[in-house]
């Protein structure tokens, strides 16, 4: 399995790159193996297509809360959407980014079944 983090290399949002960084951090501070794909490189349109086509959280920030289009970062697992920076940063606080990036069978500490959706609700 190989999650991929969607960044923008050059966003002129520094809170989208503040959460970049961060992401990046905690993914490195965890030992989890992880692909940066930039959007915003030279031959980078097909993974922007794919990463507005396949996200389905905006990750809008103070200054947009609504974006047309999904922010960075945006998490994917082979390919299969795991969420948003609110939704990564969410796993990570209840120490479930194993769930959310879906690196394994979503078991909880409890031995109960959860979802992406419910680590939110906790």
């Amino acid at each position: 399995m190989v999650v991929q983090v969607y960044i923008s290399g050059v966003s002129g949002n520094t809170e989208v790159k503040s959460r970049q960084q961060r992401v990046l951090s905690i993914l490195d501070a965890k030992s989890i193996d992880y692909e940066i794909v930039d959007i915003t490189g030279e031959d980078s349109e097909s993974h922007k297509i794919f990463m507005r086509s396949n996200a389905t959280s905006l990750g809008g920030t103070m200054n947009d809360p609504n974006p047309k289009y999904p922010l960075p970062p945006q998490f994917f697992n082979n390919d299969v959407y795991c969420g948003d920076y609110n939704l990564f940063d969410t796993a990570n606080e209840l120490g479930e980014l194993d769930i959310f990036l879906k690196l394994v069978d979503g078991v909880s500490s409890n031995d109960q079944k959860i979802s992406t959706a419910e680590i939110v609700l906790k």
